[in-house]
């Protein structure tokens, strides 16, 4: 896991639109980088649809805000068009970028262990430096937390 003073980890993903989206075309720039499980599932709806709900002050605090999963392209349109999400989202199919920043590990669920998304999420400076940390993001409320940082 990155902690707070890190280099963040460049990356090369593409988007729900199939555009390719990199951490240094967003160098100037604070990035909000979540990182959620999958696309349309109850909680990762909600962190989404927050981050929407608070977009206008998300964009005042001049974040660019980026949700990853391992989800395909196809499947974040659909996603980001259900429920009218004003940012990109990219697919991380082979979870590498996730395995990079930490957010990749072992979860369990009913007992059974696997490997999944840890619902992180990074708050990286014009720089390219992680100045904040989320781990175990609750979905509700996140939006408001990410504010809290950024406005701080």
């Amino acid at each position: 896991m990155l902690s707070a003073g890190d280099r963040a980890p460049s990356f090369s993903l593409p988007d729900d639109t199939g555009r390719t989206v990199t951490l240094a075309s967003l160098k100037g720039r604070t990035v909000v980088l979540y990182f959620y499980p999958k696309d349309d599932t109850p909680g990762c709806t909600t962190q989404a649809c927050g981050l929407r709900d608070n977009w206008a002050a998300l964009e005042q605090a001049g974040a660019v805000v980026l949700g990853v999963s391992p989800d395909s392209p196809a499947r974040h349109a659909a996603f980001r068009a259900k429920y009218d999400l004003p940012f990109a989202l990219l697919a991380d199919e082979d979870h590498a970028v996730a395995e990079r920043y930490g957010a990749w590990g072992e979860k369990s669920m009913y007992g059974k262990k696997y490997f999944g998304i840890l619902r992180t999420t990074y708050i990286i400076d014009g720089t390219g430096v992680v100045r904040h940390v989320f781990e175990k993001v609750k979905p509700k409320g996140h939006a408001g937390q990410v504010l809290d940082v950024l406005t701080a």
